[in-house]
Protein backbone atom coordinates (compact mmCIF):
# COMPACT_ATOMS: atom_id res chain seq x y z
CA UNK A 1 0.00 0.00 0.00
CA UNK A 2 2.84 2.47 1.15
CA UNK A 3 4.72 1.63 -2.48
CA UNK A 4 1.08 2.21 -4.11
CA UNK A 5 0.57 5.47 -2.48
CA UNK A 6 4.33 6.98 -3.27
CA UNK A 7 3.91 5.84 -7.06
CA UNK A 8 0.09 7.61 -6.80
CA UNK A 9 1.60 10.96 -5.10
CA UNK A 10 4.73 10.67 -7.92
CA UNK A 11 3.03 10.70 -10.45
CA UNK A 12 0.30 13.38 -10.15
CA UNK A 13 2.41 16.10 -10.57
CA UNK A 14 4.04 14.23 -13.39
CA UNK A 15 1.15 13.92 -15.26
CA UNK A 16 -0.08 17.46 -14.49
CA UNK A 17 2.82 18.67 -15.93
CA UNK A 18 2.70 16.69 -19.02
CA UNK A 19 -0.87 17.84 -19.27
CA UNK A 20 -0.48 21.35 -19.06
CA UNK A 21 2.65 20.93 -21.66
CA UNK A 22 0.11 19.53 -24.08
CA UNK A 23 -2.43 21.82 -23.35
CA UNK A 24 0.30 24.35 -24.30
CA UNK A 25 1.49 22.67 -27.05
CA UNK A 26 -2.09 22.41 -28.91
CA UNK A 27 -2.54 25.96 -28.03
CA UNK A 28 0.21 27.13 -29.79
CA UNK A 29 0.11 24.92 -32.35
CA UNK A 30 -3.50 26.09 -33.29
CA UNK A 31 -2.07 29.42 -33.55
CA UNK A 32 0.19 28.94 -36.21
CA UNK A 33 -1.81 26.57 -38.13
CA UNK A 34 -4.56 28.99 -37.88
CA UNK A 35 -1.76 31.55 -39.49
CA UNK A 36 -1.18 29.08 -42.20
CA UNK A 37 -4.69 29.07 -43.51
CA UNK A 38 -4.77 32.79 -43.62
CA UNK A 39 -2.03 31.98 -46.14
CA UNK A 40 1.35 33.47 -44.06
CA UNK A 41 4.42 31.82 -45.70
CA UNK A 42 5.86 29.50 -43.60
CA UNK A 43 8.14 26.34 -44.51
CA UNK A 44 6.01 22.69 -44.71
CA UNK A 45 4.51 22.60 -41.34
CA UNK A 46 3.84 19.63 -38.75
CA UNK A 47 1.00 20.08 -35.86
CA UNK A 48 3.44 17.31 -33.65
CA UNK A 49 7.23 18.83 -34.56
CA UNK A 50 6.51 22.36 -36.12
CA UNK A 51 9.60 22.86 -37.72
CA UNK A 52 11.80 21.29 -35.78
CA UNK A 53 12.67 18.82 -38.00
CA UNK A 54 13.09 21.31 -41.10
CA UNK A 55 15.78 23.13 -39.07
CA UNK A 56 17.13 19.57 -38.19
CA UNK A 57 17.70 18.96 -42.16
CA UNK A 58 19.31 22.05 -42.54
CA UNK A 59 21.92 21.39 -39.33
CA UNK A 60 22.81 18.13 -40.40
CA UNK A 61 24.93 19.35 -43.44
CA UNK A 62 27.12 21.50 -40.81
CA UNK A 63 28.87 20.65 -38.48
CA UNK A 64 28.36 19.61 -34.88
CA UNK A 65 29.54 23.15 -33.48
CA UNK A 66 28.42 25.13 -36.57
CA UNK A 67 26.66 28.93 -35.81
CA UNK A 68 22.92 27.67 -35.77
CA UNK A 69 22.20 31.28 -38.05
CA UNK A 70 23.96 29.43 -40.60
CA UNK A 71 21.76 26.65 -41.45
CA UNK A 72 19.03 29.45 -41.22
CA UNK A 73 20.67 31.06 -43.88
CA UNK A 74 20.59 28.36 -46.42
CA UNK A 75 16.77 27.52 -45.44
CA UNK A 76 16.11 31.30 -46.11
CA UNK A 77 17.76 31.57 -49.59
CA UNK A 78 14.34 29.06 -50.71
CA UNK A 79 12.24 32.12 -49.83
CA UNK A 80 13.55 34.58 -51.84
CA UNK A 81 9.89 35.30 -53.24
CA UNK A 82 8.78 37.07 -49.63
CA UNK A 83 12.28 37.22 -47.67
CA UNK A 84 9.45 37.29 -44.87
CA UNK A 85 8.59 33.48 -43.65
CA UNK A 86 7.17 32.36 -40.17
CA UNK A 87 9.05 29.62 -38.46
CA UNK A 88 7.53 27.75 -35.36
CA UNK A 89 10.29 25.92 -33.72
CA UNK A 90 8.50 25.91 -30.36
CA UNK A 91 9.22 24.60 -27.55
CA UNK A 92 12.45 25.61 -28.10
CA UNK A 93 12.05 29.16 -29.22
CA UNK A 94 8.75 31.03 -29.35
CA UNK A 95 7.58 31.22 -33.34
CA UNK A 96 9.16 34.18 -35.30
CA UNK A 97 8.93 35.52 -38.47
CA UNK A 98 12.19 35.64 -40.19
CA UNK A 99 13.11 38.44 -42.21
CA UNK A 100 15.40 39.17 -44.59
CA UNK A 101 13.96 41.71 -46.37
CA UNK A 102 15.76 45.51 -45.89
CA UNK A 103 12.20 47.12 -46.00
CA UNK A 104 10.59 44.82 -43.98
CA UNK A 105 13.92 44.53 -41.75
CA UNK A 106 13.31 48.24 -41.13
CA UNK A 107 9.55 47.92 -40.41
CA UNK A 108 10.72 45.68 -37.22
CA UNK A 109 13.45 47.68 -35.79
CA UNK A 110 12.68 51.35 -36.96
CA UNK A 111 9.36 52.45 -38.21
CA UNK A 112 7.17 49.75 -35.58
CA UNK A 113 10.21 49.53 -33.18
CA UNK A 114 8.55 46.18 -31.90
CA UNK A 115 9.30 45.46 -28.23
CA UNK A 116 11.54 42.94 -26.81
CA UNK A 117 10.21 40.06 -25.00
CA UNK A 118 10.75 38.55 -22.02
CA UNK A 119 12.44 35.72 -24.01
CA UNK A 120 15.41 38.36 -24.32
CA UNK A 121 15.62 38.71 -20.45
CA UNK A 122 15.83 34.58 -19.75
CA UNK A 123 18.37 33.95 -22.90
CA UNK A 124 20.61 36.56 -21.60
CA UNK A 125 20.32 36.56 -17.88
CA UNK A 126 22.36 33.90 -17.07
CA UNK A 127 25.50 36.11 -18.60
CA UNK A 128 23.78 39.89 -17.55
CA UNK A 129 22.78 38.81 -14.24
CA UNK A 130 19.33 40.85 -14.55
CA UNK A 131 16.84 43.71 -16.34
CA UNK A 132 19.21 45.15 -19.15
CA UNK A 133 19.15 47.60 -21.94
CA UNK A 134 19.04 45.06 -24.08
CA UNK A 135 16.31 43.09 -22.34
CA UNK A 136 14.12 46.46 -20.94
CA UNK A 137 11.10 48.38 -22.77
CA UNK A 138 9.41 51.12 -22.47
CA UNK A 139 10.30 54.02 -19.99
CA UNK A 140 12.69 51.82 -18.16
CA UNK A 141 15.24 51.19 -21.11
CA UNK A 142 14.77 54.92 -22.07
CA UNK A 143 15.70 55.97 -18.67
CA UNK A 144 18.69 53.23 -18.63
CA UNK A 145 19.90 53.74 -21.89
CA UNK A 146 20.17 57.73 -21.40
CA UNK A 147 21.97 56.73 -18.10
CA UNK A 148 24.84 54.94 -20.49
CA UNK A 149 24.89 57.12 -23.53
CA UNK A 150 27.37 59.77 -22.61
CA UNK A 151 30.03 57.47 -21.40
CA UNK A 152 29.56 55.72 -25.41
CA UNK A 153 29.50 59.31 -27.43
CA UNK A 154 31.92 60.14 -29.65
CA UNK A 155 33.62 62.30 -27.83
CA UNK A 156 33.97 59.97 -24.68
CA UNK A 157 35.28 57.15 -26.98
CA UNK A 158 38.07 60.05 -28.27
CA UNK A 159 38.97 60.89 -25.01
CA UNK A 160 39.89 57.44 -24.02
CA UNK A 161 41.40 56.85 -27.60
CA UNK A 162 45.09 56.20 -25.50
CA UNK A 163 44.10 53.60 -23.25
CA UNK A 164 42.69 51.35 -26.65
CA UNK A 165 46.00 52.41 -28.00
CA UNK A 166 47.83 50.98 -25.16
CA UNK A 167 46.44 48.19 -25.21
CA UNK A 168 46.63 47.42 -28.93
CA UNK A 169 50.28 48.12 -28.43
CA UNK A 170 50.66 45.00 -25.74
CA UNK A 171 48.55 43.20 -28.38
CA UNK A 172 50.98 44.21 -31.09
CA UNK A 173 54.10 42.82 -29.10
CA UNK A 174 52.25 39.73 -27.92
CA UNK A 175 52.18 39.28 -31.79
CA UNK A 176 55.61 39.98 -31.93
CA UNK A 177 56.67 37.28 -29.28
CA UNK A 178 54.85 34.53 -31.21
CA UNK A 179 56.86 35.11 -34.40
CA UNK A 180 57.98 32.14 -35.73
CA UNK A 181 57.18 29.86 -32.95
CA UNK A 182 55.01 27.75 -34.80
CA UNK A 183 50.74 27.10 -34.54
CA UNK A 184 48.86 29.39 -32.25
CA UNK A 185 44.93 30.12 -31.81
CA UNK A 186 44.70 33.81 -32.42
CA UNK A 187 41.32 33.67 -30.85
CA UNK A 188 42.82 33.77 -27.38
CA UNK A 189 45.08 36.49 -27.78
CA UNK A 190 41.90 38.69 -29.51
CA UNK A 191 39.87 37.79 -27.14
CA UNK A 192 42.10 39.16 -24.67
CA UNK A 193 42.66 42.38 -26.20
CA UNK A 194 38.77 42.99 -26.14
CA UNK A 195 38.03 41.81 -22.55
CA UNK A 196 41.50 44.01 -21.28
CA UNK A 197 40.11 47.49 -23.77
CA UNK A 198 35.88 46.93 -22.39
CA UNK A 199 37.14 47.01 -18.79
CA UNK A 200 39.67 49.58 -19.34
CA UNK A 201 36.74 51.59 -20.92
CA UNK A 202 33.99 50.94 -18.98
CA UNK A 203 35.06 50.29 -15.59
CA UNK A 204 38.69 52.28 -15.83
CA UNK A 205 39.98 49.05 -14.93
CA UNK A 206 43.67 48.64 -15.35
CA UNK A 207 43.64 44.69 -15.62
CA UNK A 208 46.85 43.45 -17.64
CA UNK A 209 44.47 40.81 -18.88
CA UNK A 210 46.25 40.17 -21.70
CA UNK A 211 49.62 39.44 -19.77
CA UNK A 212 47.45 37.76 -16.85
CA UNK A 213 44.05 36.48 -17.15
CA UNK A 214 41.72 38.76 -14.78
CA UNK A 215 39.23 37.12 -12.81
CA UNK A 216 36.04 39.06 -13.98
CA UNK A 217 37.08 37.03 -17.62
CA UNK A 218 37.44 34.23 -16.34
CA UNK A 219 33.87 34.10 -14.51
CA UNK A 220 32.44 35.23 -17.98
CA UNK A 221 33.58 32.63 -19.56
CA UNK A 222 32.68 29.96 -17.01
CA UNK A 223 29.54 31.53 -17.63
CA UNK A 224 29.35 31.68 -21.28
CA UNK A 225 30.73 28.13 -21.83
CA UNK A 226 28.16 26.78 -19.95
CA UNK A 227 25.31 28.32 -22.02
CA UNK A 228 23.37 28.05 -25.23
CA UNK A 229 20.51 30.24 -26.94
CA UNK A 230 18.99 27.31 -28.30
CA UNK A 231 20.94 24.27 -27.92
CA UNK A 232 18.52 21.57 -25.54
CA UNK A 233 21.65 19.36 -24.78
CA UNK A 234 23.26 22.91 -23.47
CA UNK A 235 20.45 24.48 -21.07
CA UNK A 236 19.11 20.94 -20.22
CA UNK A 237 21.92 20.26 -17.85
CA UNK A 238 20.70 20.38 -14.35
CA UNK A 239 24.17 21.84 -13.18
CA UNK A 240 24.97 24.94 -15.63
CA UNK A 241 22.40 27.31 -13.49
CA UNK A 242 24.18 26.65 -10.42
CA UNK A 243 27.66 27.04 -12.04
CA UNK A 244 26.49 30.07 -13.52
CA UNK A 245 25.06 31.45 -10.65
CA UNK A 246 28.00 30.99 -8.82
CA UNK A 247 30.13 32.73 -11.56
CA UNK A 248 27.41 35.64 -11.95
CA UNK A 249 27.55 36.65 -8.32
CA UNK A 250 31.55 36.81 -8.74
CA UNK A 251 31.28 39.24 -11.51
CA UNK A 252 29.31 41.12 -9.46
CA UNK A 253 31.29 41.50 -6.66
CA UNK A 254 33.59 42.70 -8.66
CA UNK A 255 32.01 45.46 -10.71
CA UNK A 256 30.00 46.39 -7.65
CA UNK A 257 33.46 47.12 -5.99
CA UNK A 258 34.61 49.22 -8.79
CA UNK A 259 31.44 50.82 -9.14
CA UNK A 260 31.43 52.05 -5.39
CA UNK A 261 35.10 53.19 -5.95
CA UNK A 262 34.51 55.12 -8.72
CA UNK A 263 31.15 56.77 -6.75
CA UNK A 264 33.11 57.57 -3.93
CA UNK A 265 36.38 58.90 -6.07
CA UNK A 266 33.26 61.58 -7.77
CA UNK A 267 31.74 62.19 -4.37
CA UNK A 268 35.18 63.47 -3.13
CA UNK A 269 35.60 65.54 -5.95
CA UNK A 270 32.89 67.39 -5.79
CA UNK A 271 33.56 67.81 -2.10
CA UNK A 272 36.96 69.09 -2.97
CA UNK A 273 37.47 73.05 -3.13
CA UNK A 274 41.33 72.92 -4.82
CA UNK A 275 41.26 74.26 -8.00
CA UNK A 276 43.85 72.77 -9.32
CA UNK A 277 42.90 69.46 -8.43
CA UNK A 278 39.69 69.83 -9.97
CA UNK A 279 41.21 70.79 -12.90
CA UNK A 280 43.17 67.63 -12.77
CA UNK A 281 40.05 65.62 -12.59
CA UNK A 282 38.60 67.45 -15.46
CA UNK A 283 41.35 66.81 -17.88
CA UNK A 284 41.36 63.09 -17.07
CA UNK A 285 39.41 60.72 -19.14
CA UNK A 286 36.16 59.30 -17.79
CA UNK A 287 35.13 56.02 -17.99
CA UNK A 288 31.88 54.46 -19.40
CA UNK A 289 30.68 53.83 -15.55
CA UNK A 290 32.15 57.44 -14.04
CA UNK A 291 30.22 59.25 -17.02
CA UNK A 292 26.84 56.97 -15.93
CA UNK A 293 27.83 57.91 -12.35
CA UNK A 294 27.36 61.40 -13.11
CA UNK A 295 24.14 61.20 -14.96
CA UNK A 296 22.80 59.37 -11.69
CA UNK A 297 23.53 61.99 -9.85
CA UNK A 298 22.52 65.07 -11.72
CA UNK A 299 19.04 63.35 -12.32
CA UNK A 300 16.05 64.03 -10.86
CA UNK A 301 14.78 60.69 -10.97
CA UNK A 302 17.02 59.43 -8.13
CA UNK A 303 17.61 62.69 -5.97
CA UNK A 304 13.71 63.82 -5.83
CA UNK A 305 12.81 60.23 -4.68
CA UNK A 306 14.80 60.94 -1.53
CA UNK A 307 17.08 58.67 -2.65
CA UNK A 308 20.72 59.99 -0.57
CA UNK A 309 23.80 60.46 -2.46
CA UNK A 310 26.12 60.08 0.32
CA UNK A 311 26.21 56.54 -0.81
CA UNK A 312 25.38 54.50 -3.59
CA UNK A 313 21.84 53.23 -4.11
CA UNK A 314 21.87 49.56 -3.91
CA UNK A 315 19.06 49.31 -6.73
CA UNK A 316 21.42 51.46 -9.24
CA UNK A 317 24.39 49.53 -8.19
CA UNK A 318 22.73 46.39 -8.82
CA UNK A 319 21.29 47.44 -12.32
CA UNK A 320 24.41 49.42 -13.41
CA UNK A 321 26.33 45.51 -12.49
CA UNK A 322 24.10 43.89 -15.06
CA UNK A 323 24.84 46.91 -17.70
CA UNK A 324 28.35 46.58 -17.25
CA UNK A 325 27.97 42.67 -17.39
CA UNK A 326 26.01 43.55 -21.09
CA UNK A 327 28.75 45.29 -22.06
CA UNK A 328 31.52 43.08 -21.21
CA UNK A 329 30.19 40.31 -22.68
CA UNK A 330 28.93 41.88 -26.37
CA UNK A 331 32.13 44.75 -26.46
CA UNK A 332 34.64 41.67 -26.28
CA UNK A 333 33.41 38.15 -28.16
CA UNK A 334 31.83 40.05 -31.65
CA UNK A 335 35.07 42.15 -31.61
CA UNK A 336 37.53 39.79 -30.89
CA UNK A 337 35.92 37.59 -33.52
CA UNK A 338 35.26 40.41 -35.85
CA UNK A 339 38.99 41.58 -35.94
CA UNK A 340 39.71 38.33 -36.75
CA UNK A 341 37.25 37.91 -39.81
CA UNK A 342 39.17 40.81 -41.05
CA UNK A 343 42.53 39.19 -41.10
CA UNK A 344 41.28 36.12 -42.45
CA UNK A 345 39.62 38.13 -45.97
CA UNK A 346 42.48 40.22 -46.29
CA UNK A 347 45.06 37.00 -45.93
CA UNK A 348 42.73 35.68 -48.45
CA UNK A 349 42.88 39.00 -50.62
CA UNK A 350 46.32 39.95 -50.65
CA UNK A 351 45.91 42.38 -53.49
CA UNK A 352 43.49 44.41 -51.16
CA UNK A 353 45.57 43.73 -48.12
CA UNK A 354 48.29 45.44 -50.30
CA UNK A 355 45.92 48.59 -50.86
CA UNK A 356 45.04 48.79 -47.16
CA UNK A 357 48.81 48.77 -46.08
CA UNK A 358 49.34 51.59 -48.76
CA UNK A 359 46.74 53.55 -47.12
CA UNK A 360 48.10 53.22 -43.66
CA UNK A 361 51.49 54.61 -45.27
CA UNK A 362 49.87 57.45 -46.77
CA UNK A 363 48.56 58.58 -43.68
CA UNK A 364 50.85 57.45 -40.84
CA UNK A 365 54.02 57.40 -43.11
CA UNK A 366 56.18 54.45 -43.35
CA UNK A 367 57.22 53.59 -40.33
CA UNK A 368 54.47 51.51 -38.28
CA UNK A 369 56.18 51.80 -34.53
CA UNK A 370 54.78 55.87 -34.94
CA UNK A 371 51.07 54.83 -35.95
CA UNK A 372 50.30 54.76 -31.99
CA UNK A 373 51.89 57.78 -30.86
CA UNK A 374 50.66 59.42 -34.10
CA UNK A 375 47.02 58.46 -33.15
CA UNK A 376 47.27 59.49 -29.38
CA UNK A 377 48.28 63.12 -30.23
CA UNK A 378 45.54 63.39 -33.66
CA UNK A 379 42.88 60.76 -33.25
CA UNK A 380 41.12 62.24 -36.23
CA UNK A 381 43.15 60.48 -38.26
CA UNK A 382 41.23 57.00 -38.65
CA UNK A 383 39.00 59.10 -40.68
CA UNK A 384 40.87 59.22 -42.91
CA UNK A 385 41.24 55.36 -43.37
CA UNK A 386 38.48 55.01 -46.11
CA UNK A 387 39.41 51.46 -47.49
CA UNK A 388 40.35 49.84 -43.70
CA UNK A 389 36.90 51.09 -42.86
CA UNK A 390 35.30 49.58 -45.70
CA UNK A 391 37.16 46.29 -45.57
CA UNK A 392 35.98 46.52 -42.05
CA UNK A 393 32.39 47.08 -43.20
CA UNK A 394 32.35 44.16 -46.02
CA UNK A 395 33.36 41.43 -43.53
CA UNK A 396 31.27 42.57 -40.72
CA UNK A 397 28.82 41.55 -44.00
CA UNK A 398 29.98 38.25 -44.41
CA UNK A 399 30.65 37.52 -41.30
CA UNK A 400 27.81 39.13 -38.91
CA UNK A 401 28.34 38.03 -35.37
CA UNK A 402 24.51 38.54 -34.61
CA UNK A 403 21.09 38.20 -35.13
CA UNK A 404 17.98 40.76 -33.71
CA UNK A 405 15.03 39.68 -32.39
CA UNK A 406 11.70 41.46 -31.76
CA UNK A 407 8.49 40.46 -29.91
CA UNK A 408 4.79 40.93 -30.98
CA UNK A 409 2.47 43.30 -30.64
CA UNK A 410 -1.07 43.59 -30.71
CA UNK A 411 -2.69 45.04 -33.79
CA UNK A 412 0.07 45.48 -35.76
CA UNK A 413 1.40 44.04 -38.71
CA UNK A 414 4.46 43.23 -41.40
CA UNK A 415 4.45 44.02 -45.40
CA UNK A 416 7.08 42.46 -47.44
CA UNK A 417 7.82 44.18 -50.55
CA UNK A 418 4.81 42.73 -52.35
CA UNK A 419 2.41 43.93 -50.19
CA UNK A 420 1.65 40.31 -48.29
CA UNK A 421 0.60 40.96 -44.36
CA UNK A 422 2.11 38.99 -41.43
CA UNK A 423 0.37 39.75 -38.32
CA UNK A 424 2.03 40.34 -34.95
CA UNK A 425 -0.30 39.46 -32.63
CA UNK A 426 1.21 36.34 -31.02
CA UNK A 427 4.41 35.75 -33.59
CA UNK A 428 7.67 38.71 -33.27
CA UNK A 429 10.11 39.26 -35.87
CA UNK A 430 13.59 37.74 -35.94
CA UNK A 431 16.01 40.19 -38.93
CA UNK A 432 18.64 37.11 -39.61
CA UNK A 433 21.79 39.34 -40.38
CA UNK A 434 23.51 36.50 -42.18
CA UNK A 435 20.44 36.08 -44.31
CA UNK A 436 20.08 40.11 -45.00
CA UNK A 437 23.83 40.31 -45.50
CA UNK A 438 23.77 37.41 -48.52
CA UNK A 439 20.15 38.57 -49.93
CA UNK A 440 21.28 38.16 -53.73
CA UNK A 441 18.19 40.58 -54.77
CA UNK A 442 20.13 43.19 -52.47
CA UNK A 443 23.42 42.64 -53.09
CA UNK A 444 25.29 42.29 -56.44
CA UNK A 445 27.94 39.58 -56.75
CA UNK A 446 27.20 38.58 -53.17
CA UNK A 447 29.27 36.05 -52.47
CA UNK A 448 32.60 37.98 -53.21
CA UNK A 449 34.55 39.95 -50.96
CA UNK A 450 34.22 43.99 -52.81
CA UNK A 451 34.82 46.67 -50.11
CA UNK A 452 34.58 48.76 -52.72
CA UNK A 453 31.16 48.85 -52.16
CA UNK A 454 31.58 50.65 -49.94
CA UNK A 455 33.55 53.38 -51.52
CA UNK A 456 30.71 53.67 -54.54
CA UNK A 457 28.77 56.64 -55.64
CA UNK A 458 25.16 56.01 -55.06
CA UNK A 459 24.14 55.46 -58.43
CA UNK A 460 26.72 52.69 -58.93
CA UNK A 461 24.86 49.09 -58.75
CA UNK A 462 27.25 47.87 -56.19
CA UNK A 463 25.70 50.56 -54.27
CA UNK A 464 24.49 49.15 -50.51
CA UNK A 465 20.64 49.61 -49.57
CA UNK A 466 20.42 51.14 -46.42
CA UNK A 467 18.56 48.99 -45.06
CA UNK A 468 20.28 45.89 -46.02
CA UNK A 469 23.60 46.27 -43.94
CA UNK A 470 22.62 45.91 -39.69
CA UNK A 471 25.56 44.45 -37.73
CA UNK A 472 24.89 46.81 -35.32
CA UNK A 473 21.17 47.27 -35.78
CA UNK A 474 19.35 50.45 -37.15
CA UNK A 475 16.62 52.56 -35.27
CA UNK A 476 16.53 53.57 -31.65
CA UNK A 477 17.74 50.18 -29.97
CA UNK A 478 21.07 50.01 -32.06
CA UNK A 479 24.30 49.40 -30.58
CA UNK A 480 25.31 51.83 -28.38
CA UNK A 481 29.63 50.69 -28.37
CA UNK A 482 29.08 50.83 -32.09
CA UNK A 483 31.56 53.55 -32.05
CA UNK A 484 34.19 51.93 -29.50
CA UNK A 485 33.95 49.10 -31.61
CA UNK A 486 34.97 51.06 -35.21
CA UNK A 487 37.55 52.83 -32.78
CA UNK A 488 39.28 49.82 -31.20
CA UNK A 489 39.28 47.46 -35.35
CA UNK A 490 41.04 50.48 -37.41
CA UNK A 491 43.71 50.77 -34.71
CA UNK A 492 44.34 47.34 -34.21
CA UNK A 493 44.44 47.20 -38.67
CA UNK A 494 46.73 50.32 -38.24
CA UNK A 495 49.18 49.04 -35.97
CA UNK A 496 49.35 45.11 -37.22
CA UNK A 497 49.03 45.21 -40.69
CA UNK A 498 52.22 46.61 -41.86
CA UNK A 499 54.13 44.51 -39.27
CA UNK A 500 52.48 40.90 -38.94
CA UNK A 501 51.58 38.36 -42.01
CA UNK A 502 48.85 36.25 -40.10
CA UNK A 503 48.49 32.66 -42.23
CA UNK A 504 45.38 30.10 -41.07
CA UNK A 505 47.01 27.01 -40.41
CA UNK A 506 43.86 25.10 -40.42
CA UNK A 507 45.15 21.99 -42.69
CA UNK A 508 48.41 21.78 -40.12
CA UNK A 509 46.50 22.11 -37.19
CA UNK A 510 43.74 19.16 -38.47
CA UNK A 511 47.09 16.62 -39.10
CA UNK A 512 48.05 17.42 -35.80
CA UNK A 513 44.87 16.77 -33.51
CA UNK A 514 44.35 13.69 -35.42
CA UNK A 515 47.95 12.26 -34.67
CA UNK A 516 46.98 12.99 -30.75
CA UNK A 517 43.95 11.16 -30.68
CA UNK A 518 43.43 9.14 -28.04
CA UNK A 519 43.62 5.05 -27.56
CA UNK A 520 40.03 4.60 -27.50
CA UNK A 521 39.21 7.27 -30.37
CA UNK A 522 41.84 5.54 -32.86
CA UNK A 523 39.93 1.75 -32.30
CA UNK A 524 36.46 3.31 -32.78
CA UNK A 525 37.88 5.22 -36.24
CA UNK A 526 39.31 1.77 -37.36
CA UNK A 527 36.10 -0.33 -36.40
CA UNK A 528 34.19 2.29 -37.89
CA UNK A 529 32.15 3.59 -34.92
CA UNK A 530 34.09 7.06 -34.94
CA UNK A 531 33.70 9.21 -38.29
CA UNK A 532 34.71 12.42 -39.00
CA UNK A 533 32.08 15.36 -39.97
CA UNK A 534 32.18 17.66 -41.97
CA UNK A 535 34.69 20.48 -41.13
CA UNK A 536 33.72 23.45 -43.94
CA UNK A 537 30.53 25.59 -43.94
CA UNK A 538 30.19 26.26 -47.93
CA UNK A 539 34.18 25.52 -48.56
CA UNK A 540 35.03 27.62 -45.62
CA UNK A 541 36.81 26.29 -42.80
CA UNK A 542 36.88 29.17 -40.42
CA UNK A 543 33.29 28.73 -40.15
CA UNK A 544 30.96 30.91 -37.75
CA UNK A 545 30.58 28.44 -34.40
CA UNK A 546 28.04 28.46 -32.03
CA UNK A 547 30.20 30.18 -29.27
CA UNK A 548 29.30 33.48 -27.96
CA UNK A 549 30.07 36.28 -30.66
CA UNK A 550 30.15 33.79 -33.76
CA UNK A 551 34.15 32.92 -32.93
CA UNK A 552 35.46 31.08 -35.86
CA UNK A 553 36.28 27.31 -35.41
CA UNK A 554 38.98 25.73 -33.55
CA UNK A 555 39.83 29.28 -31.88
CA UNK A 556 41.30 30.01 -35.87
CA UNK A 557 44.88 28.32 -35.76
CA UNK A 558 47.49 30.61 -37.45
CA UNK A 559 50.78 31.01 -37.81
CA UNK A 560 52.35 34.51 -37.12
CA UNK A 561 55.18 35.94 -39.41
CA UNK A 562 56.91 39.42 -40.10
CA UNK A 563 55.47 40.88 -42.73
CA UNK A 564 57.89 41.60 -45.78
Amino acid sequence: MFSVNVIVTLSVPLLTAIGYGLYCGYQHRSKINELRKQGVAMPEWNWITGHLLLLGKYLDPLPSNAFVQLAMQDLSLEWGETEVFLMDVWPIFPAYYVVYDPQTAVQVSTKLNLPKTSNHLKFMLPIVGGPNIHSMMGSEWKSWRAIFNPGFSANSMTDLMPAVIDSVQVFADILRENVGSGIIKLDELTTRLTMEVILKVTLDMDSGHQRSEHEISRALKRITAWHSFWDPRVLANPIRPFIQKYYGSVMNRIIQKELRQRFQEIKENNNNSNEKSLEKNSKRAKSVITLALEAYLADPLFNNNGISTDTLDDHFASYASYQIRLFLFAGNDTTSSSILYVYHMLFKHPEIMTKVKEEHDRIFGTDPSTAGDLLKNDPSLLNQCLLTVAVIKETLRMFPPASTNRGGQEGTHLTDRHGNVYPTDYVGASILHQAAHYNPRVWPRVNEFLPERWLVEKDHELYPDPGAWRPFEQGPRNCIGQTLVWNEMRVVLVMTLRTFKIEPAYDEYDVIRKQSEGSFTKLGRWAGIVKDGPKTVHGERAYQTEEAGGHPADGYPCRISLAS
